[in-house]
Order: structure tokens, then sequence, then C-alpha cells
């Protein structure tokens, strides 16, 4: 598999996560493999009643932390979906979410460098 194949793969799982779990996918997804670390950028990804939410500061205090907690209750679910994809194992997974843009951000550290293991096969 190709850098690329593995980041659209990759792209696709964190998408399906986004959808099953999360309960609205995004409409733009991009994934970066650098190193030991996969980046995930997804864009134009909250509901209506989301952005509504958003806009005064106690909204989006309130949707930050709806937002943080049901990403940490699914997180082992889309640990599972990234290491069915490739054989590493997950050190650690960040998210953030910027209510401005409406963009949210995904680092995924590995215990291997991946490009190595891409360019090995």
């Amino acid at each position: 598999m190709t850098k690329g194949q593995l980041e659209a793969k990759l792209s696709e799982a964190v998408s399906k996560f986004e959808v099953e779990y999360m309960g609205r996918g995004p409409k733009l997804i991009r994934t970066y493999v650098i190193n030991d670390l996969i980046i995930v950028r997804l864009s134009n990804f909250l509901s209506p009643s989301e952005l509504k939410l958003t806009d005064n500061p106690q909204g989006v205090e309130l949707f930050k932390k709806v937002r943080s907690a049901l990403f940490e209750g699914g997180r082992g679910y889309l640990e599972t979906l990234i290491t069915d994809i490739i054989d590493v194992a997950i050190i650690s997974t960040h998210s953030d979410i910027s209510t401005k843009t409406g963009e949210k951000i995904i680092i995924i550290t590995t215990d291997k460098n991946i490009e190595q293991l891409i360019s090995k096969k």
C-alpha cells in the first residue's frame, strides 16, 4: 500500500468513527502520515444546532465539554479502526475543535515510524 492509499484508508476509518459514534461525518477530511504521527483534519462537520450553540462563550464551553467527553468515550473504537488498517500500537490520541472555523484536528502518536513501514513493503 502506498502512503496515499494508507492516508485514504485512515480518512475512511475516521469518517466512519465520526458518523457511527459522534453522529455526523465531515464534508471534507484529509489525513497525513508523518513518521510516527497520524494527523487528521476534518472540516464542516458541525451540525446547524452545534453552530448555533457556539454563538456565545457559554455555548462554546458547553459544546467543547460535550464533544470532548464523547470523543474520550469513543477513543477505543477509533483506535481499533486505526489498528485494523495498520499494525501499530497507539501511544496517544489528541483532538481539538475550532468553533470559529468548524475544523477538527485529531493527532495520533504510534509506536512505529509508519513511513518506514510503508517503504519496506
